[in-house]
């Protein structure tokens, strides 16, 4: 804009004034349009299932192909009054609490081992991930053989002259849900520990070069100083290795126990396929993996809180 104004001596002098600043252009709304097949994708596939599965609990439905009839808060009472159930709420609870501190420990203080850089380091960083790379019936199979009356263990036992010790682990009550924990523990602390081998890696020098120098040995940088850096991490990767604990037993107590010797080694998962797929009780079924999804649902904030997660 230009201003015309008197000097003195009765002159005109021209001003400029500075124009009012162009209005920013609109943001294209592009990135909304691609993010709707995934939204969908979500909506269908994600929170359709987990809908469904509150809707069936509340169902009496004794099969795929029998008629259906509203049930209400009937399930919820047919499971609390199951003794089966309280056995695999049990063995659940013995699952994670002996399963996962005994995971994520090892496999940390492993992967500081890895990621100090001894010597074979790339080896041992291959023969950790081993066990991710075997399918979960190889996985089972191996354990047989070792573990059933005429298996490997017993017979290394019968060797070193502790022949009266030899069970048949998988079919004992005392021993079946111990036997799918190491199982559990053998499946999970590799490949954990190659994890935090690569997040320990990406932790300055630095850090560890002062430690030292301050008379810290290895046990004490390795709580004391590279713990709390990669404190969030550990909690994403207990996350993780609680939902697959949690969700992800029944394929092993499927292949080597059918939940047995009764309900001894019976875990909600596993509840939840044999109500489903052998019993033909979806009402039931259902009702367990509300109390799941409810239980895995605790479980993650209270590991969100105990590592003090942002997200």
């Amino acid at each position: 804009m230009t201003l015309l104004s008197s000097a003195p001596g009765g002159a005109s002098v021209t001003r400029k004034t500075p124009s009012a600043p162009a209005a920013p252009p609109r943001r294209k709304q592009g990135g909304v349009i691609l993010a709707v097949p995934a939204l969908v994708w979500y909506l269908v596939f994600m929170v359709g299932p987990l809908v469904a599965i509150f809707v069936i609990a509340a169902l009496h439905w004794p099969g795929m192909l029998q008629p259906v009839s509203f049930a209400g808060l009937r399930n919820v009472r047919t499971v609390l009054d199951d003794p089966v159930f309280l056995d695999a709420v049990a063995n659940t609870a013995v699952q994670l609490v002996v399963a996962l501190p005994l995971m994520i420990v090892g496999a940390y203080m492993l992967g500081y081992y890895v990621a100090q850089q001894p010597p074979g380091h790339r080896v041992l960083r291959y023969l950790l991930f081993i066990p991710g790379l075997i399918s979960t019936p190889a996985k089972a199979m191996v354990f047989y053989a070792v573990l059933s009356p005429d298996g490997l263990f017993n017979g290394a036992l019968d060797k070193v002259g502790l022949g009266s010790l030899a069970d048949a682990w998988l079919a004992s009550p005392s021993t079946a849900l111990a036997c799918l924990i190491v199982l559990d523990v053998w499946s999970g602390i590799g490949f954990t520990a190659v994890l935090f081998a690569a997040r320990l890696g990406s932790v300055p020098d630095e850090i560890g070069e002062a430690a030292q120098l301050d008379g810290a040995g290895h046990w004490r940088a390795m709580w004391r100083i590279h713990f709390p850096v990669v404190r969030d991490f550990v909690g994403v990767v207990t996350m993780l290795q609680f939902l697959w604990t949690l969700f992800g037993s029944a394929q092993n107590v499927l292949l080597l126990t059918q939940g047995g010797p009764g309900s001894s080694s019976t875990t909600l998962s596993f509840l939840v396929y044999q109500k489903a797929f052998i019993a033909a009780d979806l009402g039931y079924s259902q009702t367990v993996g509300v109390f799941l999804f409810l239980v895995g649902l605790a479980g993650l904030l209270t590991i969100r809180r105990v590592f003090r997660q942002n997200y």
